[in-house]
C-alpha cells in the first residue's frame, strides 16, 4: 500500500443535490451511493462558485474563484499559469488519470478538432470524451464503440420530444468512464506509488437520454414524480433573464420552453434525469467493487460531487443560466475514506467546492498552494474540527459565463448565508433577495421590500468585503516597500 492515500473523485456533470437516496429523494434508485455516504460525510449544503461548467471546474481544480482564474466563461482557454491540484499531485509522486470529461478549456469541435487544449494538468492518463456524440476526431469513448462496431445514436422518446433514448447501459459514457477508471484501479494496485483518478461522466446533463430500461423504472410511477416547483408570475419580479429563458433555455425557444411544456414533458424530463443517475450510481458500484477487490478501498479517498446544478423547470426555467436558485449551485459532497475519516457523519455547514483543492493537500500533507483561496475541510473530516462550522457565507459567481445573452450580457454575484441569499445583477435592476428560513423554495424575491432594507444592505456590505477579501493573493508580497 502507498503511503500517501489514494483519491478517487468522483465529479458528474449538472448534477443537483437533492438526487440521491441520503439526500432525501424517496424515488431514485442509488444503493451504492447511499452506502458510501454512511461510510463517509455528507455535506448537505455544498455550493459550486459558478452555475456553468468551465468556470466551475477550473474554480474546483485550482482552489480558487472564476474571477481568479481568469476563467469565467465556458469556451475560454485556461491561462498557462493556473495550477491544477492534480499538477501539484503528479509534481509530489502521484499517478494521476482522467476518463470523461475535463473542460477547463474551450471544447469548440470547429475550432479544436482534435479535442479540448490541454495545460499542465498532471494527468497521464487521460481518456477524454467531453460528451458522447462524435463531433472530435480523438473522442476516446467514439472509437470503443467503434471497435465494438456500435454506432451512437440517441433517439426521440416517442412519449416526449424532451427526452431521448439513451445508449443501452453496456454501451454508455457513464459506463465507459467507470470502465476506465476499474482499469487504472486495477492497474495501479500492485505499485508502491499513491494515485488520483478523475471519474467524469458527461452524465446527468442533458440532453436527457438515459437507457431506455432505467426510464422503463420511473413510467409506471410516473404520476408519483413531482412536478417543478414554479408559482405562475414569479418571474414578474426578478431578473430580466429569468423571464427570457422561462420561454426556451439558453434563451433559444426550441430548448425546453416552459410555457409549451406539459405535465407529462415536465415528469418525464424529472424521471429521465434521475435514471442517469441511477446509471451513475450502477457503475460507482462497480467502481467501488473494483477498489475492494484490490485491496485499496480503505486507502482511498472517495470524493463524489458535481460541477453544478440543473433547473429542472423549478421557478420555470430548464438547464442552466445567470440564476443562483439551489438547483442551480448546490451539489452533493460526499467524502470517504475509512482509515482515516470516521464515518456516519452529517453536515449542515456552508462548503465550497473551492475547498476541495486545499482539503487534498491536507490530506496527502502536502503545503498548502499559495494562490488558493479555499479553506480545508481535513480538520473537519478527521473529527479535530466541528464539522457543523466552517463558513459564514459562500459565493458564486457569473460573469457573461454563456453567449446565449448579448444585449445584455449577464454578470452576477451571488452571497449566501445560512438565513439569506442575495444576488446582485450588475449594471441591473432588480437583484434578488430571499429570506431562506421563511421561503426556503426561494419564490418571493424581497429586493424591493422596504422591510428588509437593513438586511439586504447588510448582505451588500458583506458580498463587497467578501469580494476584496478573495482578490487574488498572487503574486506574493516580495517585500514592505
Amino acid at each position: 500500500m502507498a503511503s500517501r492515500p489514494n483519491i478517487l473523485w468522483i465529479c458528474t456533470d449538472s448534477q443537483r443535490w437533492d438526487t440521491l437516496g441520503c439526500y432525501g429523494n424517496p424515488l431514485v434508485h442509488t444503493p451504492h451511493l447511499d452506502a458510501l455516504a454512511e461510510e463517509g460525510i455528507v455535506f448537505e449544503h455544498c455550493f459550486a462558485q459558478s452555475p456553468v461548467c468551465t468556470p466551475s471546474r477550473a474554480s474546483f481544480l485550482t482552489g480558487r474563484y472564476p474571477r481568479t482564474t481568469r476563467v469565467r466563461q465556458n469556451g475560454q482557454v485556461m491561462p498557462k499559469d493556473e495550477v491544477l491540484i492534480t499538477h501539484l499531485l503528479t509534481e509530489a509522486g502521484y499517478t494521476c488519470g482522467l476518463s470523461g470529461k475535463l473542460h477547463i478549456s474551450a471544447c469548440y469541435p470547429a475550432q479544436y478538432p482534435t479535442g479540448e487544449p490541454r495545460v499542465e494538468d498532471g494527468y497521464s492518463a487521460f481518456h477524454w470524451s467531453h460528451h458522447p456524440s462524435g463531433d472530435w476526431a480523438a473522442n476516446e469513448y467514439n472509437d470503443w464503440l467503434a471497435e465494438r462496431g456500435v454506432a451512437f445514436q440517441t433517439p426521440p422518446h416517442p412519449e416526449s420530444r424532451f427526452v431521448k433514448v439513451g445508449m443501452p447501459a453496456e454501451y454508455h459514457q457513464t459506463t465507459w468512464c467507470a470502465q476506465k477508471a476499474i482499469n487504472f484501479i486495477e492497474a495501479a494496485a500492485p505499485a508502491d506509488r499513491p494515485w488520483l483518478f478523475s471519474l467524469n461522466p458527461f452524465d446527468p446533463h442533458d440532453n436527457f437520454d438515459p437507457p431506455a430500461d432505467y426510464l422503463e423504472r420511473y413510467l409506471d410511477r410516473l404520476a408519483d414524480i413531482p412536478l417543478p416547483d414554479y408559482t405562475p408570475g414569479e418571474l414578474d419580479h426578478k431578473p430580466i433573464f429569468q423571464r427570457i429563458d422561462h420561454r426556451g433555455a439558453y434563451n433559444d425557444p426550441r430548448n425546453y420552453p416552459f410555457p409549451e411544456m406539459t405535465e407529462k414533458d415536465h415528469r418525464l424530463v424529472r424521471a429521465a434525469y434521475w435514471a442517469m443517475i441511477d446509471l451513475i450510481d450502477a457503475q460507482v458500484g462497480r467502481v467501488l467493487a473494483a477498489l475492494e477487490g484490490s485491496g485499496q478501498r480503505d486507502s482511498t479517498i472517495i470524493i463524489f460531487t458535481s460541477d453544478h446544478g440543473e433547473m429542472l423547470g423549478d421557478h420555470g426555467i430548464y438547464l442552466k443560466g445567470p440564476y443562483f436558485y439551489d438547483p442551480a449551485v448546490r451539489v452533493p459532497l460526499i467524502i470517504c475514506c475509512p482509515a482515516l475519516i470516521p464515518g456516519g457523519r452529517r453536515s449542515a455547514a456552508l462548503v465550497e467546492l473551492t475547498d476541495v483543492a486545499p482539503t487534498l493537500l491536507d490530506a496527502v500533507g502536502l503545503p498548502r498552494h499559495a494562490g488558493m483561496q479555499g479553506r480545508s475541510l481535513w480538520p473537519r473530516l478527521t473529527g479535530d474540527a466541528d464539522p457543523s462550522q466552517h463558513r459564514a457565507d459562500v459565493c458564486c459567481e457569473y460573469y457573461n459565463a454563456l453567449a446565449c445573452h448579448k444585449d445584455p450580457a449577464a454578470h452576477a454575484t451571488m452571497l449566501r448565508t445560512a438565513r439569506h441569499k442575495l444576488v446582485v445583477m450588475h449594471g441591473q435592476q432588480p437583484g434578488e433577495l430571499y429570506d431562506l428560513a421563511q421561503d426556503p423554495t426561494e419564490t418571493h424575491n424581497l429586493w424591493d421590500s422596504p422591510e428588509h432594507r437593513e438586511a439586504k444592505l447588510a448582505l451588500l456590505r458583506r458580498l463587497c468585503d467578501r469580494m476584496a477579501w478573495t482578490a487574488d493573493p498572487l503574486p506574493l508580497r516580495t517585500a514592505c516597500w
